[in-house]
């Protein structure tokens, strides 16, 4: 009985549905996220949680870690910077958008503007690595944290903006519902983005960049080049983000992006794990409803303890700086390496090793 795959040309090796099986599965991963909206609601109701509004801002983050996890997990450039470009996308898309721009008009320019202002602060990658580099987008973090609460002519400071709901071809995406639909269209282009950017030329130099940096360099790897690609790219992804959450939310202020947002997505791709396309999207998952499901416990607890909430505000950093450290010295490379632990046992099952 044939056990394994056995492909006999390199284009179907690194296919990325390989198998009609896999093929089978992803139509019915989509059909099951297009009809989900009409049974949010049923659900909603059973388990008190508005899981519409929870899959449009997973949705979004979906985005923005797919970004950072090109520019960490490919190409070996920490940041923790990625929170204010988000920013960035949002407040160009609440400037422009109350300037009279369309939608279609308006979300590409803040993605731009997020991919100029990330290119700008990422110059110092030519020289600095690591930590270093850390410290130096940190400090993008904190300049444009200061322009965005203090520049009140443009952003409204501390009272904010306010975002029109978006449109698209006279049709207002005016609900959760109809946003839903919206946020997987980028989601999902985002995501297949992403792995077919990961399987090109540029996808390998960034890879190089990431593994071995001198001896691409040596084999003709342009580090200046794909360092600052690889800026661009990821903050025209999280600008992409940010101005789908801006037209999401329609309101924005300066405490929306702040350093805690920057550390989510770093702990987002870390937990899910870096350099992984599946990685992104677990680690939104793990992260979005980790605080959701904490607060099970916390309502049932309500008439023992009456102060629990306040409680589970102030110890909810420290347990998501647990949970980080809990993955890095036991599942290191991230829950989605643990999948493919998982699909390879039943892949040849029973034939397995």
């Amino acid at each position: 009985m044939p056990c394994g795959l056995f492909f006999e040309k390199y284009a179907k090796d690194e296919a990325i549905f390989p198998t009609l099986w896999l093929k089978l599965w992803m139509v019915a991963l989509g059909v099951a996220l297009l009809i989900f909206p009409w049974f949010a609601q049923i659900l909603s109701d059973l388990m008190g949680i508005n899981l519409l509004n929870l899959f449009n801002l997973i949705l979004i983050y979906i985005v923005g870690a797919h970004g950072l996890n090109l520019l960490t997990g490919y190409t070996g450039q920490i940041s923790l910077g990625h929170g204010a470009f988000m920013g960035v996308g949002a407040y160009t898309v609440g400037i422009l958008a109350n300037l009279g721009w369309p939608f279609w008009l308006a979300l590409p320019a803040a993605g731009l503007m997020a991919a100029a202002v990330g290119m700008i602060f990422g110059i110092p990658s030519l020289r600095l690595r690591g930590l270093y580099l850390a410290i130096a987008t940190m400090a993008a973090q904190f300049i444009l944290d200061y322009a965005m609460r203090n520049w009140t002519a443009l952003t409204g400071g501390s009272s904010g903006l306010t975002v029109p709901q978006a449109e698209l071809a006279g049709f207002s995406f005016d609900s959760d519902f109809r946003f839903y639909f919206l946020a997987l269209a980028f989601a999902a282009g985002a995501t297949m983005y992403l792995k077919n950017l990961s399987r090109t030329r540029t996808g390998r130099a960034f890879v190089a960049v990431r593994d071995r940096y001198l001896s691409a360099e040596v084999i003709g790897v342009n580090l200046f080049k794909y360092r600052i690609m690889s800026f661009g790219i990821s903050s025209f992804m999280v600008g992409i983000a940010g101005g789908l959450w801006a037209y999401y939310i329609t309101i924005i202020s300066d405490e929306h992006f702040t350093m805690w947002l920057s550390v989510q997505y770093l702990a987002m791709i870390i937990v899910g794990g870096m350099g992984s396309v599946l990685g992104s999207i677990f680690g939104v998952v793990f992260m979005v409803t980790l605080p959701e499901i904490l607060l099970i416990p916390a309502e049932a607890m309500t008439n023992v303890f009456p102060h629990i909430f306040g409680i589970f505000a102030s110890l909810r950093e420290l347990l998501f700086g647990l949970i980080v450290i809990a993955f890095l010295i036991f599942e290191p490379d991230g829950l989605a390496a643990r999948w493919h632990t998982v699909r390879a046992y039943w892949k040849l099952w029973p034939f397995s090793y």
